[in-house]
C-alpha cells in the first residue's frame, strides 16, 4: 500500500510545501522526489539559459497556494522518498514534463514520454536550449513498464 502525505498551502500566509529544485519539494517536513522525471538541476545552465533555476520556478508556481497530494511511490537512490503529487488535483510530475521544464525519468517508468514527445516536438524549454538530460532519462532494461 502506498502512505499518502498530504498538505494544504493556505492563500496570504505561510505554505505547506517548498520547492528544493525542478523535481523536489519539501511536503511535512519530508523531502520528496517527484516520481517519473528529473529535472535540470538547481544550478545547471543550458547554452547560458538558467535551465534549474526556471524549472524550480516553475514547479514552485504549479504548487503555490494550491493544495497538495504526493501518494509514496518507494524510494530514490539519494534517499528521497518517491511521490505521485497532485496540485488542485494536477499531476505536477505530467505537467513538468509536458512543459519542457523536466525529461520523463525512463530509468523508473514509462508514465510521462507522451508528454515528453509532446514537448519535443513543441520545441518547449529544455528542448528549446538542447539542455543535456540526466542518468535517470536512460532506460533500465529490467523496467517492464
Amino acid at each position: 500500500m502506498a502512505a499518502v502525505l498530504l498538505a494544504v498551502a493556505t492563500p496570504g500566509g505561510a505554505s505547506a510545501q517548498t520547492v528544493l529544485d525542478g523535481n523536489t519539494i519539501v511536503l511535512e517536513g519530508r523531502h520528496v522526489r517527484l516520481w517519473g522525471i528529473d529535472a535540470p538541476d538547481l544550478h545547471a545552465t543550458c547554452s547560458g539559459w538558467p535551465a534549474g533555476e526556471i524549472a524550480a520556478a516553475f514547479l514552485h508556481d504549479l504548487i503555490s497556494n494550491r493544495s497538495i497530494a504526493c501518494a509514496a511511490h518507494g524510494v530514490h537512490a539519494t534517499g528521497k522518498l518517491f511521490g505521485i503529487c497532485r496540485a488542485a488535483g494536477v499531476d505536477v510530475g505530467a505537467t513538468m514534463v509536458r512543459k519542457g521544464m523536466a525529461w520523463a525519468a525512463v530509468k523508473y517508468t514509462r508514465d510521462y514520454v507522451q508528454q515528453e514527445a509532446a514537448a519535443k516536438a513543441e520545441n518547449l524549454g529544455i528542448y528549446a536550449h538542447h539542455c543535456l538530460p540526466g542518468p535517470d532519462t536512460i532506460p533500465n532494461p529490467t523496467n517492464a513498464q
